[in-house]
């Protein structure tokens, strides 16, 4: 399988990468790990015209802390959050997240940049980005700009950047004291996009009731979305079985669920409860100052 033709750019600053999309608005894609786009143009299911490859842009590289936000520049490695002390310490829903990205080879050419803007219906930075309620930053010639998670997703594979933009950085807010996440998949072998997959990030009142909750769901349709109802009907509760029963039953109705090779739509939901009631344990768990790992395949 070969894609079409077309004409690739490698920018050496990000002015350039910048001016380049002002000059070729139209027909243009940014490349930087590719793990999603090359397959997409090997099946011909993505044609472009030009290909404006950030690879080289360093700058776009590295994690930092930045007003109140944990910030990763959009051409961050897989595994260099993967292998962060301070994401397995302080953001274990990041670490569960990013160690269950494909394969250890995929994950040292795949950037987080990428697994947000590409918006693949399968992806896992996606559901983890609107469970923390989190953002991107944006640049192009006419100026900055951040996009909240729930404003970024539009449809499979398309996020709501204009053609000229090209995002920046990654950024989540800073949990407060007794917060906790988790985030978990199905999947039916090693390395292959999952059935489901749930992030869950909360942070616990001092009696223990659902102070705050954020969840996203992921691979079960043509767009990662957020639990809205679920986390409203938990937000202030006390745990009890009949409030954990209903809130699986929200977020297996949080959309419209697909039925493909991985699995019937019926499934899926049985597959989410389960997913979201076992991460919902688990982030109170951390929350409450518990080291809990997570089993990947």
């Amino acid at each position: 399988m070969y894609p079409a033709n077309f004409v690739y750019e490698r920018p050496e600053t990000l002015e350039e990468a910048l001016e380049l999309l002002a000059e070729h608005r139209n027909g243009t894609k940014i490349i930087a790990g590719g793990a999603t786009l090359v397959p997409l143009m090997k099946l011909r299911l993505a044609t472009p015209e030009r290909l404006i490859d950030i690879g080289g842009l360093r700058d776009l590289a590295g994690e930092s802390q930045r007003d109140g936000h944990l910030v990763f520049g959009a051409m961050t490695r897989h595994v260099k959050i993967e292998d962060s002390a301070n994401v397995r310490e302080s953001f274990p829903i990041l670490h569960d997240l990013v160690s269950q990205i494909a394969d250890r080879q995929i994950r040292n050419m795949g950037t987080v940049g990428g697994g947000v803007a590409v918006v693949d219906p399968g992806g896992d930075w996606c559901p983890g980005l609107l469970a923390l309620d989190g953002s991107v930053r944006c640049a192009s010639k006419r100026g900055e700009r951040t996009i909240a998670a729930r404003d970024l997703f539009l449809d499979a594979y398309t996020p709501a950047l204009e053609p000229d933009e090209l995002l920046t950085e990654v950024r989540f807010p800073l949990p407060p004291a007794k917060s906790g996440g988790a985030h978990l998949k199905l999947q039916l072998r090693a390395g292959v996009y999952g059935v489901s997959c749930v992030s869950v990030q909360l942070t616990l009142g001092e009696s223990g009731s659902y102070e705050n909750v954020g969840v996203g769901v992921g691979g079960v349709g043509t767009l990662p979305v957020k639990a809205v109802v679920a986390e409203e009907l938990l937000k202030g509760q006390e745990p009890s079985e009949e409030l954990l029963r209903r809130a699986a039953e929200e977020v297996s109705e949080c959309t419209e669920f697909i039925s493909d090779i991985r699995g019937s739509s019926e499934y899926r939901k049985e597959v989410t409860k389960s997913l979201f009631r076992r991460a919902l344990d688990i982030a109170a768990r951390r929350a409450k100052g518990e080291t809990v790992e997570v089993e990947y395949a």
